[in-house]
């Protein structure tokens, strides 16, 4: 379980990113965030990562208060998590393989164990057969599934996606979608960002931002 009560987010020069956010997101649910670009959707994202810190309000993940983490405490957090996360690309100088093992070789499993993790993972995103290859020589949509398998490697409770699709035409951004779909069909937890409201009818439940705000926009423009 995911719950934000009543957080904000203030960064310097007094420029708000968050106001006054709450909702909760159960296990195994699939959530788009949607909104426009600016929203606050990465960096509602980038807290549950721990990345960001609310600057008031409490934001909990499995009943703890992620802010009230120490340092120590911030990678074992992120062990239960998936990111796809706009400016974490591939290494460009590692094969795909090589990619899809790393956060398997960052926590210090073997090289053989993270081979073999990494390998599953990409054959169930049907990538197997590019694990040689280096990240330019794949097309968009091959390259953010070879992402989604580096996500899924430590098969975590929650994959958070941020704009998974940007930039990609339909097919390959639906093949993306349905990848993390078939991860929340297992009971992963799956959070998407999109600024593209063409796919928010594959979610449970869609989550609209505003300028900070959780708005009722998508509601009400679904009920006219």
């Amino acid at each position: 379980m995911i719950e934000f009560q009543n957080v904000s987010k203030t960064y310097a020069g007094d420029i708000a990113a968050l106001r006054d956010v709450s909702f909760s997101v159960g296990d195994g649910e699939l959530v788009f965030l949607a909104g426009p670009s600016g929203a606050g959707k990465s960096t509602l994202l980038k807290m549950i990562a721990g990345i960001e810190k609310p600057s008031s309000g409490v934001l909990l993940i499995n009943g703890q208060d992620i802010s009230k983490l120490g340092a120590s405490g911030i990678p074992y957090l992120r062990r239960k998590l998936g990111l796809i996360l706009q400016g974490q690309g591939l290494l460009l100088d590692r094969d795909v393989l090589s990619n899809v093992m790393l956060p398997m070789i960052v926590i210090g499993e073997s090289t053989d164990d993270a081979r073999t993790r990494a390998i599953a993972a990409l054959e169930r995103l049907n990538m197997l057969d590019k694990a040689d290859a280096y990240p330019l020589a794949l097309s968009g949509g091959e390259q953010q599934r070879v992402m989604i398998a580096r996500a899924i490697v430590n098969r975590p409770q929650v994959i958070l996606a941020d704009e998974p699709t940007a930039y990609l035409d339909r097919d390959n951004a639906m093949i993306v979608i349905e990848a993390l779909r078939a991860f929340q069909r297992s009971g992963v937890t799956c959070i998407i960002s999109s600024h593209d409201e063409q796919f928010l009818d594959q979610a449970n439940r869609v989550i609209y931002l505003n300028k900070g705000e959780v708005t009722d926009a998508w509601t009400s423009a679904n009920a006219a």
